[in-house]
């Protein structure tokens, strides 16, 4: 299955794609949109071709998002929140099935540790993935959303599949 993972930003959003195969997941591509210093609205839109082209290039079946911390300031928090929207509106359109993760799950996903820092997820990705150089930190942010995606659906089909649950372990 091809996860459709995104880092949102509104000057920055970074895009990673991977291939889910049971417990095992390989790099498809991953970069960053860099938004030029545009009017919001021509940013949004901006934010909204490119994940639309993505879908329509790699042909996902899934999409995971981050989502809304409370940023900086309530400004910066809404205009993050706007840059969401037009990412998940492009996957909506494309009928992709997006998932919604908080910053903390996907880092402890990744890492083991909800308090890890850009480098720590970064070197995780990297190792997880196998790949051969450090990716940018965008794009890194947005392989471990899609990283988490796969982790959170393999946990699901494996515990629907257990026969029993037995002192917070699947049997």
């Amino acid at each position: 299955m091809l996860i459709l993972g995104i880092d949102p930003g509104s000057r920055k959003t970074g895009f990673g794609i991977i291939n889910s195969l049971g417990s095992r997941a390989e790099y498809v591509t991953s970069g960053v949109v860099r938004i030029p210093d545009l009017p919001l609205a021509a940013r949004l839109r901006l934010i909204f071709d490119s994940v639309t082209e993505i879908v329509q290039e790699y042909c996902p079946q899934e999409m995971a998002i981050e989502q809304v911390f409370m940023a900086k300031s309530a400004a910066s928090a809404l205009k993050l929140g706007q840059a969401r929207g037009a990412a998940i509106v492009a996957a909506a359109s494309q009928d992709l099935p997006v998932s919604e993760y908080e910053a903390l799950k996907i880092k402890q996903s990744v890492v083991g540790t909800g308090g890890a820092d850009k480098l720590q997820v970064q070197h995780m990705v990297k190792t997880l993935l196998k790949l051969p150089g450090t990716p940018q930190e965008d794009a890194a942010d947005a392989l471990a959303v899609a990283l988490c995606h796969a982790n959170t659906q393999q946990h699901l089909i494996k515990f629907a599949r257990a026969r029993s649950f037995r002192r917070g372990r699947i049997i």
